[in-house]
């Protein structure tokens, strides 16, 4: 027994905030931020909207897509590091949401890496064969902890959700492999330093703006580069598979120029790799879900080929699978 995508859906608030907007904000440039990292627009939900109901509309999208009534999910996993509370989990929140009951609910919180994490979750899960469909759910709003007064980071985030819907595959599609790592020597390169019981939101902490995300830019990027190298390398080689057997690439999308030296060191054409960045920024847990349906909604991809995503993120954690539709 194995696990497929029986569906896959996607949300993005309507709200866009472009470059041009944040030339009014901060000391920046659309020129500076385009060549920068390749980003135009983000999407920014609304003040009313929080990461549950990005990620229930997904929801709603993968459910109709996979084609099965909502009934039949047996477990709900959302990958998120913007949670609508510390408590209870958003997964529950978005339970409620969805009128189910009586099934198991966790939060997940591996950044960027989520979803990833998230769907290889559920294929073991399967495998096991305790559960035969599971709503795997990636929802981050990122713009709830960015600080529009630091131009380095502000002008990297946006809101997004992405779902799939992961059942038993007695075929040869599916998730073929996966592989995930993390190294938390690197921890303070990319963190939000308050909120939670290190340092509990106080006067101190919100004054000195420490409830947003924190990032040493050079040293992450130098990271996030041969991270997620090597996870394409080692899942590659898990599944038997080349770079030549890949359809698509789908990288997590946080910096066009990541995305090129990516492909620069494994000798792989932009052609072959999927880049939406320019419009959504990065949207954490959400990045790869979101350019992983856009990819099949816009035809990138059809049934029978082989495609690779893989990611980075806070933790750092690092991850990366094969899928076969």
């Amino acid at each position: 027994m194995g696990a497929k995508l029986l569906g896959i859906g996607s949300y993005l608030p309507e709200k866009i905030l472009t470059n041009k907007d944040l030339e009014k904000m901060v000391d920046t440039s659309d020129e500076w931020i385009t060549t920068r990292t390749g980003i135009k627009e983000r999407r920014v939900s609304s003040p009313s909207q929080a990461s549950s109901d990005l990620g229930y509309q997904a929801s709603l999208k993968a459910i109709e897509n996979a084609g099965i009534v909502k009934e039949s999910i047996e477990m709900i996993i959302t990958a998120t590091i913007t949670p609508d509370m510390f408590f209870p989990s958003t997964a529950c929140i978005i339970q409620e949401k969805l009128g189910l009951d009586n099934i198991p609910c966790f939060d997940l919180s591996s950044a960027c890496a989520g979803f990833i994490y998230g769907l290889e979750i559920a294929r073991s899960f399967i495998d096991s064969g305790k559960y035969s469909t599971i709503l795997v759910i990636a929802t981050d709003c990122m713009s709830k902890v960015t600080d529009y007064t630091d131009r380095s980071t502000c002008i990297l985030l946006g809101d997004g959700s992405a779902a799939a819907v992961v059942g038993k595959s007695k075929d040869d599609i599916g998730i073929l492999d996966s592989y995930l790592g993390a190294s938390g020597k690197y921890a303070r390169l990319l963190y939000m330093p308050a909120g939670g019981s290190r340092q509990p939101a106080s006067i101190e902490t919100v004054t000195q703006r420490l409830h947003y995300m924190k990032m040493e830019g050079s040293a992450v990027y130098k990271v996030a580069v041969t991270s997620m190298v090597d996870a394409v390398n080692v899942v590659l080689k898990k599944a038997g598979l080349s770079k030549d057997d890949i359809s698509l690439f789908i990288p997590h999308q946080a910096n066009l120029r990541i995305i090129q030296a990516i492909g620069k060191t494994l000798d792989v054409p932009m052609e072959k790799i999927f880049v939406n960045i320019e419009k959504y920024g990065n949207m954490s847990a959400a990045s790869v879900g979101v350019a992983f349906d856009e990819a099949i909604r816009n035809e990138k991809i059809k049934n029978g080929d082989t495609i690779c995503m893989v990611s980075f993120g806070s933790g750092f954690t690092w991850a990366s699978n094969i899928i076969k539709l």
